[in-house]
């Protein structure tokens, strides 16, 4: 099931990766803690990948790896972007880079309006997600944009998060928990939004507890078990395998 590189013979990642992110052989700490043990997987432009597993499993050590967030700290490994390589970068220079981290607290800015929030987060000229198209996509943030941020509803302020990193004309979206704490209906509408920014070939990984949901959402999935992978394939055969399901997701 999980297919890793070989790397006997050397790879010169930048020619031969074939997907659009990769990660190769990746390994991170929180201090003492070794939290992401060595994993590698390939996500391809467009697709929705559900990076799943049980609590502490690693699931957003590994989106914060990607993201170069510094904490926890990646000691060894390479995460490419488009011939980009974001392992030799910082934070700031993946997120210009094309990666958009929406964290589990969303992180909306105090004093602020929506709009506000919309704008700081934007690049000047913005080249595919303008204000009005981001209402567009986001009606609720059209009808609120003059409000504070922070004084929106949970879902509201999850589009808004969003909102803001498709503002920076991103390449690849990393979600991490967007369900948490929201009633069924809201998921529905922010899944449906998540499958128009697929359309629009925004490639997505999403770290979510609600497991089913995710999966039928995604296109494929890469299951997280104390720091390594078990499992990586379609979405469709988690669903499917019942085994699988019970011993890495319990459900």
């Amino acid at each position: 099931m999980n297919v890793k590189p070989d790397f006997s013979k050397g790879i010169n990642h930048a020619q031969t990766a074939p997907a659009f992110l990769s990660v190769w052989d990746m390994h991170a700490y929180y201090g003492e803690s070794y939290i992401v043990q060595g994993i590698s997987f390939n996500v391809h432009e467009g697709e929705i990948l559900a990076l799943l597993g049980r609590n502490g499993a690693g699931k957003t050590s590994t989106l914060r790896s990607i993201a170069r967030i510094g904490d926890p700290q990646v000691t060894h490994g390479e995460i490419w972007l488009d011939h980009q390589p974001l392992h030799k970068m910082s934070s700031h220079e993946a997120s210009q880079a094309g990666l958009g981290l929406v964290p589990e607290d969303r992180r909306i800015i105090p004093g602020l309006t929506v709009e506000e929030n919309l704008k700081l987060a934007q690049i000047a000229p913005p080249i595919g997600w303008s204000i009005e198209r981001l209402y567009q996509l986001f009606p609720r943030l059209g009808e609120r944009r003059t409000q504070e941020g922070i004084t929106l509803s949970g879902g509201e302020q999850q589009m808004l998060a969003i909102a803001r990193a498709l503002a920076r004309d991103i390449k690849v979206l990393l979600l991490d928990e967007p369900y948490e704490g929201l009633a069924p209906v809201i998921v529905d509408e922010i899944e449906k939004t998540l499958r128009i920014i697929k359309e629009q070939g925004i490639t997505t990984i999403l770290v979510e507890q609600n497991a089913v949901r995710a999966l039928q959402l995604a296109d494929r999935a890469v299951i997280l078990d104390t720091g390594g992978i078990v499992f990586d394939g379609s979405a469709s055969e988690v669903l499917e395998n019942e085994e699988l399901r019970s011993e890495y997701l319990a459900i």
